[in-house]
């Protein structure tokens, strides 16, 4: 590993791994190995595995991260100390450094993801075999594991009750900050390691713009009036932002706490979706409730495909659509409404869903993106039951009457250019609710 060149390996270091905390300011995990007397090397690795997966070559995420990374670095610079950005497999990567540098333990906060509890436990063994540690932090979420449960130690797989026990909880321990950014004189004194490009990593540039991670007050103060419009700016979108961590949770629930508890809901359901993740993992990839897995779905690829492109003539439905793949985002209300429309219109397999939004939006986690879609199917934990079935006509007709959204994102809707419907919206409810009935009977 060419670049170690550049630092002292004998000196005892703590390694600091950034993974969903690409930020210097409140950070749990960093806090904490700054303050262990010890010089801190800064980490970062674009996985091999997950890059892999990313069929867009000029995926904005990639490029996001990139960037992200670049301005942490420079604050670095100033500082004497460089990051050090790697790509290739995460086990690969630990192995070499922990035999190439002296390293006291590897610090890092937690990711409650299937595939990352793996990878993690992997890296722990393999720093244990090596007489280090290796210690992750919260971070990502206010309350994880067992922090929030039933009185019995159950994970709750109901909402409201896990929201009520959430505020009660914050009210008894609410968030501390960890100032992080008081100890940046603590990292490893070295010179600068090579920073990687785009096309380093095998990506090319992106013209899909990132949100602001500016905290949208007055927006947040007005949410719960705003929230179900998509014609306007009324969700902060600062999901991306939340994804990678570049702004801290724990500032955002102080904000929602003082401006908006409508907005404060969103931000536990956050934390409730991850955690259903991390006490059912299975959730991932099979439906929550396994009579669902009994489904019959369609495997009309044609009809899929429409969906995806925006032509399925539902205005409301292909709007949603096209505003996903023009920039990367889709209203939280619209999200409903086209999930509902694959699942319970087309009745397409929810996972076929998931993976398309998994490919599109900038704001995508894993935990939220499956907890919604199944939410839509009725498979998932507390989710709408199979009979809701939502109504285009009448979502459009309640959160769009004027066709403000449609018209920016659909302009043709009205013409003879736009297509007909690909399904008529009374028989594809008799039809799902006699698929859904048919296969939780047995």
């Amino acid at each position: 590993m060419q670049a170690l060149s550049n630092i002292d390996t004998q000196e005892e270091l703590i390694l600091f791994w950034f993974r969903r905390d690409i930020r210097l300011d409140d950070n749990h995990g960093l806090y904490e190995a700054l303050n262990q007397g010890k010089a801190v090397l800064a980490l970062f690795i674009f996985d091999d595995d997950i890059l892999s997966k990313l069929e867009n070559k000029s995926d904005a995420r990639v490029e996001f991260i990139l960037q992200t990374l670049k301005a942490l670095n420079d604050k670095l610079l100033l500082v004497g100390s460089s990051l050090l950005v790697l790509k290739g497999n995460p086990f690969e990567i630990h192995s070499s450094l922990v035999k190439q540098l002296n390293i006291h333990g590897l610090y890092a906060n937690r990711d409650y993801e299937p595939y990352a509890l793996e990878r993690d436990k992997q890296i722990f063994e393999l720093y244990q075999s090596e007489g280090k540690s290796f210690k992750a932090f919260k971070d990502h979420v206010i309350f994880d594991r067992n922090e929030v449960v039933k009185d019995n130690g159950e994970p709750y797989t109901v909402f409201t009750p896990y929201m009520k026990r959430w505020k009660l909880r914050y009210e008894q321990h609410p968030s501390q900050a960890f100032l992080s950014e008081n100890s940046i004189k603590n990292f490893a004194q070295h010179k600068a390691f090579y920073f990687p490009s785009l096309e380093d990593l095998g990506f090319l540039p992106s013209e899909t713009p990132i949100p602001s991670q500016r905290i949208p007050t007055e927006l947040i103060s007005n949410y719960h009036n705003t929230r179900d419009i998509p014609s306007i700016e009324g969700t902060s979108k600062l999901g991306v932002h939340l994804r990678f961590g570049t702004l801290s949770i724990r500032k955002l629930v102080e904000k929602a706490i003082l401006l908006n508890e409508k907005w404060l809901n969103e931000l536990i359901w956050r934390d409730f979706y991850q955690m259903i993740l991390y006490h059912f993992p299975h959730s991932a990839r099979n439906s929550f409730k396994p009579a669902y897995d009994q489904i019959e779905w369609e495997t009309d690829m044609n009809s899929f495909k429409k969906w995806c492109l925006g032509q399925t003539g539902y205005p409301i439905v292909d709007a949603g659509m096209r505003e996903l793949n023009a920039s990367g985002f889709m209203h939280n209300r619209v999200r409903m409404i086209t999930a509902s429309f694959l699942t319970k219109h087309l009745l397409i397999d929810w996972r076929l869903g998931e993976r398309y939004f998994a490919s599109k939006l900038l704001d995508f986690d894993l935990a939220s993106n499956v907890g919604g879609w199944q939410w839509a199917a009725s498979s998932g934990c507390d989710a709408a039951p199979y009979f809701r079935v939502f109504n285009p006509s009448l979502q459009q007709e309640k959160f769009d009457k004027e066709f403000k959204y449609i018209g920016k994102w659909v302009p043709e809707w009205n013409s003879t250019l736009y297509p007909k419907p690909i399904v008529d919206h009374k028989v594809a409810r008799e039809r799902v609710l006699n698929r859904f009935s048919q296969a939780l009977k047995k």
